[in-house]
């Protein structure tokens, strides 16, 4: 997978409307290497899947309804006659394929709902404005934030912008291993975000930075999901600075995203403390998805 595959993916998932934030390119590029990712067109069908020492695990296939059945019997025999020896499954996938899975008539799947996985989608308009009670915290905090650092200047990330994005990347990815020297992720996420900003503009990205003194203490980007939805990929933020992860969500949003009505911020990953913050935004849908295994 390379980013000259970008055009042939953009053209599957462009084709349907795509709630499930997984399946953007710039997320498949970003996780192919920890993933062991794959994928190959065929009859018009876009098949993806990933494996690891013990378990071959295919994506939901992307292309016209009335194909899926079909899929399911070309995946279930392609992992048969090449990864025998894994146990076998479909992940993240959504509802309507999902329902594909417990129809099938040639096998039995067992279908579960994957919680730490779901999707947390806003409303674009409460992101930008914090109206009300529910959005009290959230107001003070970005209040806080601007009557503290009244120079602090916003700026879309372009190449100029970088390298500074870079720095305060490397300098968050050293807190976090230092507070969780185990978690291999940290290292994978920190890797991935710099291969983006290696290609940033092959992308089809937005991003913005927030800066204080001309260095950047937060930076984020994401890009449009479908007709009415931008996706947040990534957002990475000084967090000593009180207000700043409210200041960089909201003027991102503001600048960016203000003529989408949905915001998705991605799943939370079973995280306490990061299911805690996407809760306190108060999502106005959760977008499911679903694992299955062979009964």
């Amino acid at each position: 997978m390379t980013c000259a595959d970008k055009p042939t993916f953009d053209s599957f998932f462009s084709a349907r409307y795509c709630e499930n934030a997984e399946y953007t390119f710039t997320n498949l590029f970003m996780w192919r290497e920890m993933l062991n990712f794959r994928w190959a067109v065929e009859d018009d069908v876009l098949y993806m899947y990933s494996f690891d020492e013990k378990n071959f695990a295919a994506w939901q296939p992307i292309g016209v309804q009335d194909k899926m059945q079909d899929a399911i019997t070309k995946f279930l025999q392609y992992a048969a006659e090449n990864y025998g020896e894994k146990q076998f499954m479909f992940v993240v996938v959504e509802k309507i394929f999902a329902d594909e899975l417990k129809k099938y008539p040639h096998a039995k799947f067992n279908v579960t709902e994957e919680r730490d996985n779901f999707d947390y989608v806003y409303l674009a308009q409460d992101l930008i404005n914090l109206s009300g009670r529910k959005f009290h915290g959230k107001k003070n905090h970005l209040n806080a934030f601007q009557k503290e650092y009244p120079n602090a200047q916003y700026v879309p990330i372009t190449k100029e912008i970088i390298p500074k994005c870079r720095e305060e990347l490397n300098i968050w990815a050293k807190v976090h291993k230092r507070e969780n020297p185990d978690d291999p992720f940290i290292c994978y996420e920190q890797a991935a975000i710099h291969e983006i900003f290696d290609h940033f503009d092959r992308f089809n990205l937005k991003g913005g930075a927030i800066l204080l003194d001309g260095k950047v203490v937060a930076f984020t980007f994401g890009e449009k999901l479908n007709s009415d939805t931008a996706v947040i990929h990534v957002e990475k933020a000084d967090s000593s600075i009180r207000g700043i992860y409210a200041a960089i969500n909201q003027k991102f949003v503001e600048t960016e995203w203000a003529d989408m009505i949905y915001i998705n911020r991605e799943e939370d990953m079973g995280l306490e403390g990061l299911r805690k913050a996407k809760e306190s935004y108060r999502p106005v849908k959760m977008i499911e998805k679903f694992n299955a295994t062979l009964a």
